[in-house]
């Protein structure tokens, strides 16, 4: 008994040393690697040769915009409008399958005094558009399928693009659009109307101020009950187009509402560039539960199988150390958000669900609301100034749609770089692809491709020149 204790105390040691040596061999160190750092699943491809990135890209300044608008739902026909409003543009051409919605658009031209824009039906026809020698800019308004093709296409044939969101539903086409902008020299903005929201505006302009220090968090969401809208077969989406990606895809399938305005107030290409993600998903509910009320347990609707889950959580870490969230849920019943939170280290504001200010040295409390709208008041940024008051008046989201495209064809006529250029573009849209990477991994943390190939030090700040 005395011999087997002695051997017993004799091996524990070593066998201790074998286990420490096991978990400090290569295999362990490669195992570690491989689980707990990000991975770069999205190389990123050299820059052909003959190109250079687009960071402020000027063009030459046109005196009258000649635009044409192809996609004439609700979202193309509201921003016709909106340009009936605007000096110094032209409509030139529309381009719908649906008859119905070109003639209401005509109406709306000729509700305002305007002469009809050349009409466009056919499946192809929107080439047709883009191949016009007497347009500049192409505004694409289509389901999210088409965005990527009709901008890449309207580029290679001169001409500049305003593409709704997301502006591509992959990283490879994030990439298309990132590789024809910098070979063709034209600008390709994402419409991402939320950085033009008012409030969003002046914290923008808080953060550039200095108001609240250093910007070490932000979350931002697209938080929407949509699910009326995904099942309804006369007047939802063209072709039932939406409900099909919530069907197919897992991930954050529309990141860009909550992310664009909280990207600029960090500078995200401009300064600071995001480095990895992780996104995690529920399962599934809502759409089921909602299909089995609408249409009974039985129907077509209620047995399919909906890929994406209800609510979508993604965190992502930049370069200079900074942390964002960003959620997509368009299936609970719930009040609509997009969060909008920026948290640094002298202040917080947010606006949903709850909007409020917090500043030093009393940051336990938000402020009285006479105290935050003097805030609002004084930090109003110059743009809102500049044109808020005929926002407000011709609408879109309370005004920020106004803004949006008067801001763009501003900068067009004025030879300008664009509010928001195509890295933008393609930085909000990759997380689409990159979340349902992360999630098909349970979590694994996706390196995020640097769409601007290392130009993101070139500036420091966001600029609305």
């Amino acid at each position: 008994m005395k011999t087997t204790l002695k051997l017993n105390y004799i091996l524990l040691p070593v066998l201790s040393l074998f286990i420490a040596m096991g978990a400090c061999t290569p295999a362990g160190e490669q195992n570690q690697e491989t689980t707990f750092k990000a991975q770069e699943l999205f190389p990123e491809p050299p820059r052909p040769d003959g190109q250079s990135d687009v960071i402020e890209l000027r063009c030459d300044p046109i005196d009258t915009v000649r635009v044409a608008f192809i996609g004439l739902g609700g979202r193309g026909k509201g921003a016709v409008r909106r340009y009936t409003f605007l000096e110094g543009v032209k409509i030139v051409a529309i381009c719908d399958l649906v008859q119905e919605n070109l003639e209401k658009t005509q109406d709306i031209l000729e509700g305002s005094g305007l002469p009809n824009a050349d009409s466009y039906s056919g499946p192809e026809d929107w080439k047709k558009v883009c191949e016009r020698e007497d347009v500049d800019l192409v505004y694409v308004c289509t389901h999210w399928d088409l965005h990527t093709p009709i901008a890449v296409y309207a580029m290679e044939q001169g001409k500049h693009v305003a593409s709704e969101v997301p502006a591509a539903i992959s990283i490879d086409e994030c990439w298309q659009l990132v590789n024809t902008a910098e070979k063709t020299r034209r600008h390709c903005m994402q419409l991402e109307n939320c950085n033009y929201d008012f409030f969003e505006m002046a914290t923008l302009n808080m953060v550039q101020q200095g108001l609240l220090g250093e910007i070490v968090h932000a979350e931002g969401a697209y938080i929407h009950d949509l699910r009326a809208s995904n099942f309804n077969e006369e007047n939802g989406y063209w072709d039932m187009w939406r409900l099909r990606h919530n069907q197919t895809r897992n991930g954050n399938l529309y990141p860009t509402h909550g992310f664009g305005p909280i990207c600029h107030a960090l500078n995200i290409h401009r300064g600071d560039k995001m480095e990895y993600l992780v996104a995690v998903a529920s399962d599934q509910f809502g759409m089921t539960e909602f299909a089995k009320k609408k249409f009974g347990e039985d129907s077509d609707y209620a047995t399919r199988e909906y890929a994406r889950g209800d609510m979508n959580t993604t965190l992502i870490k930049t370069a200079k150390g900074k942390s964002i969230m960003i959620q997509h849920d368009v299936t609970s019943p719930r009040p609509y958000s997009r969060i909008h939170l920026l948290s640094g280290t002298k202040g917080f504001v947010q606006k949903w669900p709850l909007q409020g200010i917090a500043l030093e040295p009393f940051a336990h409390h938000f402020m009285e609301d006479e105290e935050m709208e003097k805030i609002l008041t004084e930090y109003e940024h110059p743009i809102t100034k500049e044109v808020g008051e005929l926002a407000r008046k011709v609408g879109g989201h309370g005004g920020m749609d106004f803004i949006m495209d008067y801001r763009l064809i501003y900068c067009l006529r004025n030879g300008l770089p664009l509010d928001q250029d195509v890295y933008d573009a393609a930085e909000w849209s990759s997380i689409t692809e990159l979340s349902e990477k992360s999630i098909e991994n349970q979590g694994m943390p996706v390196k995020m491709p640097d769409f601007t190939r290392g130009a993101w030090k070139k500036v420091d700040v966001v600029t609305y020149h």
